[in-house]
């Protein structure tokens, strides 16, 4: 068979979502690269993908047949059978869990392993509402606080597009690993650089970005709230408020200016571990700069004040009033998209009084049957839970339960597909079509297969409607085609989709969310605030009413020092959380540990190869890296290792408590994990 070359899409768990060219040789990927199809990311992909995607769908690792575990939960004991025997079994042994404990007893496991709309949640999500089963509040693990601090001081609306960086005088990259997790962003600063603009890094680690900045801004984690009130303070001391902006369009500015005062340059500058000058200096840069562009990542909502966090820093430029079609904060993007989840996952099949759990709270629920009815039947899919949650021990305990029937459906034989009884053999991205937003740029994309399912391995979407017929669930919903599920995604009507079906979009054709006069989406230009007060909201009394009294205005709460070490988790550039590993996935591949000198030389550790990392959750071996990457009392290891790196069999997710939250969604604190080193 000739080589050919096909477009794709990358679903991956990214902002940038970047389109892809891929070469197929006799069936097989043999190449995978950048393409020129979507401007933005420009023919440029990460190593990552580049490298490991041909390894990822064709090797050993490749689940290719449904198998029934015949071993003890956790090993690799597992014989073939056929689809319709791993459909028997999963409808006989599912039914016996709802007639016992009812349909609540039945939930799903999933997160954000592929991202296209389809096999994220479609046809999946109509199953278990039609089955009755337990929701989970899935955003709690990541990005629901992020998006509740955009949402209650914005509204559910799309930020400026990342491109605006590019002509920015002042670009503020806070809490994010740019060059590891937001690549193309990275290239818009370089072009704003080499025309003379600034960039800031605000991060307690120097990452790639931050040693490429003109001032890195290294905080303590969890103090990035003191930051903005210090800022805004700072800001207000300068003249520099718009007071005619605010007067228009700003809600709460009295009240939030009160509590932010008291957290000026001098006060902040101790516990951000920042000097009170660096705060001042990076003021009077703001002050000035037009067009300003504030880039915020994942890194500042993982912890006890993210939300207040994220909410101190996308305050600021309203206070400076640059919201506009060249100013702005590159966040909500995905509410650039017209979506219609009612009509993608049908809610309305849910029987009324349905309870939803918190996806954090799983591995507690499998552990100490504390929820009525218990769980006891799991379908785990797009997601790695024993090496993604935190409180991985807890985790391990809840999965290897046997009274508790566990379904998997994935592409590759991952640690937690050990601990399933059935496994379903999922179709890669590359071998169904789908439809992809994203969470860091305008464009909507749709991606066609370029080879066949590999073996036996199905779509999610055929698995459901599968698993839907042997359930017999006959309502039409479940005889819809993946066309017909693209265009239940969006609002045909929308202006955004300019007369565009989501089912006909042309591969190698995105289409930017737009204006119906093609006019680009950005605040206070084409777009304007959705709060309760039509106003960009300081203080949000939406906030207080979904989490509490305390979240009506950002605030700070100091760290429970049970350890003296903070540890914080940032991206691999080697993998995507724990997929696509080039590194991550056996032993020896362990990542370092950072430690500042003074800390290690505190604990006699000069010299030291390998240290123990422990706190009452568990212990983690890891190499030890000596560098002032990170300040005096923080410590830093990459995220989404395997278990096969550590002698152990745990690694940094056992360290990180499940049950510490953030002050919105309830959203996890990774970066709030406490601990302390040894040598080994």
């Amino acid at each position: 068979m000739p080589v050919t070359e096909h477009a794709s899409t990358c679903t991956l768990d990214c902002p940038d979502t970047c389109s892809l060219t891929v070469t197929v040789d006799d069936g097989r990927i043999v190449k995978v690269r950048g393409s020129d199809a979507l401007g933005y990311t420009a023919g440029v992909i990460c190593n990552k993908v580049a490298h490991h995607t041909a390894e990822f769908v064709h090797g050993a690792r490749r689940l290719l047949h449904p198998l029934r575990r015949v071993g003890a939960k956790g090993e690799d004991g597992f014989a073939r059978i056929g689809w319709d025997e791993a459909l028997d079994e999963i409808y006989r042994r599912t039914q016996a869990v709802v007639e016992r404990w009812g349909p609540q007893a039945v939930a799903p496991l999933n997160y954000a392993g592929p991202h296209g709309m389809l096999a994220g949640d479609s046809m999946s999500l109509r199953f278990f509402h039609r089955l009755g089963a337990s929701q989970l509040f899935r955003r709690s693990m990541c990005g629901g606080v992020r998006g509740e601090a955009w949402a209650g001081t914005y509204g559910a609306v799309p930020g400026i597009g990342p491109e605006a960086a590019a002509a920015a005088r002042l670009n503020v990259v806070w809490g994010n690993n740019a060059t590891v997790t937001n690549l193309h962003l990275v290239r818009q600063l370089g072009i704003a650089r080499r025309a003379g603009g600034r960039v800031v890094v605000v991060d307690p680690l120097r990452t790639k970005v931050a040693e490429l900045a003109d001032l890195h801004v290294q905080l303590q984690p969890g103090t990035d709230v003191l930051l903005g009130f210090a800022l805004a303070t700072e800001l207000e001391r300068l003249g520099a408020h718009d007071r005619g902006f605010i007067a228009e369009h700003v809600a709460g500015y009295d009240e939030y200016m009160a509590v932010a005062r008291a957290w000026d340059a001098e006060a902040a500058s101790g516990p951000c571990g920042v000097a009170a000058e660096t705060i001042r200096v990076l003021a009077g840069w703001m002050a000035e700069a037009d067009p300003l562009v504030m880039a915020p990542g994942n890194g500042l909502e993982r912890g006890r004040n993210g939300g207040s966090g994220l909410r101190a820093a996308i305050a600021l430029p309203a206070l400076l009033g640059k919201l506009n079609a060249t100013s702005g904060i590159v966040l909500g993007a995905g509410s650039s998209f017209p979506r219609t989840p009612a009509r993608l996952t049908r809610p309305d099949l849910l029987p009324a009084g349905t309870r939803t759990i918190n996806i954090l709270d799983v591995g507690r629920h499998l552990e100490r049957d504390d929820i009525a009815p218990p769980l006891r039947a799991l379908f785990i899919y797009n997601h790695n839970p024993l090496v993604v949650h935190p409180d991985q021990n807890r985790m391990r305990r809840g999965l290897a339960r046997e009274d508790v029937f566990a379904v998997g459906i994935e592409v590759t034989m991952t640690e937690s597909m050990k601990y399933c009884d059935i496994v379903l053999p999922a179709s890669s991205q590359f071998e169904y079509d789908d439809l992809y937003g994203a969470y860091g740029q305008h464009f909507l994309q749709r991606a066609e297969p370029v080879i066949a399912p590999l073996g036996e391995s199905l779509p999610n979407t055929e698995i459901f409607r599968r698993l839907a017929a042997r359930f017999g669930f006959d309502e039409a919903c479940f005889k819809a085609s993946d066309a017909e599920l693209m265009d239940d995604a969006l609002d045909l009507d929308s202006p955004r989709l300019r007369g565009i079906r989501p089912s006909a979009l042309p591969p190698r054709e995105p289409l930017r969310m737009a204006t119906a006069e093609g006019r680009k989406l950005a605040l206070f230009d084409t777009v304007m605030p959705a709060t309760p007060s039509g106003k960009v909201e300081l203080v949000s009394d939406l906030l207080a009413g979904r989490w509490g009294a305390a979240a009506r205005v950002p605030g700070f709460r100091a760290a429970e020092e049970r350890h003296p070490l903070v540890l914080i988790s940032p991206a691999s550039d080697k993998r995507v959380s724990s997929t696509l590993l080039g590194a991550g996935g056996a032993p020896g591949d362990a990542p370092a540990l950072l430690m500042n000198p003074l800390d290690a030389e505190r604990r006699g550790l000069h010299g030291t190869a390998e240290v123990r990392v422990w706190n009452e959750l568990g212990e983690v071996f890891l190499p030890l890296e000596i560098t002032d990457a990170v300040p005096p009392g923080v410590v830093s290891s990459e995220k989404g290792a395997w278990l096969a790196t550590s002698r152990t069999g745990q690694t940094i997710s056992a360290l990180a408590s499940a049950d510490a939250r953030a002050d919105l969604s309830d959203g996890a604190c990774y970066n709030d994990t406490r601990v302390e080193v040894a040598a080994a």
